[in-house]
């Protein structure tokens, strides 16, 4: 049987009636997508209950969640208390995902400050270990994935993110290819600078593509690195090149779409690939 990639949006779609995350998932099945991204992007500050009847929803509807975490997560802050916050945000983030049943956790990690590559990987490492402990501790069971990241001044390119995943075995790398092309200043333009980089992925490991966690969208970008998301039809990334690669390569797993007008570009791209 081939496998094969579900889509879905980053937050609830414009369309939905009512702005609730259950009302989002509901939207997510009428519209014919599979996955909903919960945008915990500014603070997290859903009850267990409402967490619940989310999980519930999706369970009955097939449909597949994930969580971003607060972009205020720098884990190679120079301020000691920074750190820990940012630690607590990701925790915080897990444990509400955990009660809405979602797959994974996906997060920003750090900022370079001027350091070191391997400094920086040490120290994240560190501070990511520290947060295992305290989701084992308290029996929370959820995937953590840090993303790949679109400035030039984030620790976040591909090949560290995958170097992460070889120091902590329990982690799984987001893979944001549109900020990936930002970073590169536009580098991602044919199908086979796609394959590239899913064969950097499968030298790490192959079995990352058996279940690859994914951003799409269009973005704007110039030297430093990427400035905003755009919708596809206003940018140069190329996602049928993306999605041709992913076909070839016979890859599974979940496209979260955030560009601005979500299941517009997130359908337009499910389209494409079911026309594969």
């Amino acid at each position: 049987m081939a496998k094969c990639i579900v889509f879905g949006t980053a937050g609830i779609p414009h369309s939905t009636r009512e702005r609730s995350s259950v009302e989002g998932v509901k939207r997510i099945k009428e519209l014919g997508l599979g996955a909903m991204e919960l945008e915990f992007v500014r603070g997290v500050n859903m009850k267990q209950e409402t967490a619940e009847a989310v999980k519930k929803e999706a369970e009955d509807l097939g449909i597949r969640l994930s969580v971003h975490a607060p972009y205020y997560i720098n884990l190679n802050s120079k301020e000691p208390d920074k750190r820990t916050a940012s630690i607590k945000r990701i925790y915080d983030s897990a444990r509400v995902g955990w009660w809405a049943g979602a797959r994974l956790v996906t997060f920003h990690p750090a900022y370079y400050h001027e350091m070191k590559r391997e400094e920086v990987v040490q120290i994240v490492e560190e501070q990511l270990n520290s947060l295992f402990k305290q989701l084992g501790k308290d029996g929370i069971e959820i995937i953590i994935a840090p993303e790949t990241c679109g400035k030039k001044s984030q620790f976040g390119s591909l090949e560290e993110i995958l170097e992460l995943c070889s120091k902590i075995e329990k982690l799984r790398p987001m893979v944001d290819f549109s900020h990936l092309h930002a970073r590169c200043n536009g580098c991602l333009k044919t199908k086979e600078d796609f394959l590239k980089q899913l064969e950097l992925i499968k030298q790490e490991n192959k079995s990352f593509l058996n279940e690859l966690q994914m951003h799409v969208s269009g973005i704007n970008y110039s030297e430093k690195g990427e400035k905003n998301h755009l919708n596809m039809n206003e940018a140069d990334f190329n996602y049928k090149a993306l999605l041709e690669a992913l076909k070839e390569e016979n890859v599974q797993g979940t496209i979260i779409c955030e560009s601005p007008n979500l299941e517009e570009d997130a359908l337009r791209m499910k389209n494409y690939y079911d026309s594969l």
